[in-house]
């Protein structure tokens, strides 16, 4: 259901849905730096403003990307740095996530910031 509704509204806002996901396939690609420090970089924000979808897609698209452990427990660091005690909690659910990717698990990602409009 939500995802036909995501589907209907970006027929009806292309120009703004559409312009999003442009933008997240210029940004989010290998340039000057490498994307995945871009996508490190963009999951430190995400937990610290605490959006669930986000923090699924883009620890998602940090695991496909390469990203190891210890890079991301540095980035998850600077998270916390900057969100104190909410922003440890946002941080160990990314970790939860990137665990079960590890683990071969299947992450449920919300229609808003599924990884196909992201890539």
């Amino acid at each position: 259901m939500a995802e036909n509704l995501y589907t209907e509204f970006r027929k009806l806002t292309p120009k703004v849905t559409g312009g999003l996901v442009r933008m997240r396939e210029e940004t989010f690609k290998d340039a000057v730096v490498p994307a995945k420090y871009k996508i490190l970089a963009v999951l430190a924000i995400v937990v610290v403003t605490k959006c669930e979808p986000c923090l699924k897609a883009y620890t998602k698209m940090a695991y496909q990307a390469g990203v190891t452990q210890e890079e991301l427990l540095e980035f998850l660091n600077v998270a916390m740095t900057e969100g104190g005690c909410p922003g440890e909690q946002w941080a160990l659910k990314a970790y939860q996530v990137f665990k079960e990717l590890q683990q071969g698990r299947e992450i449920e990602e919300d229609v808003c910031c599924k990884l196909e409009d992201i890539k």
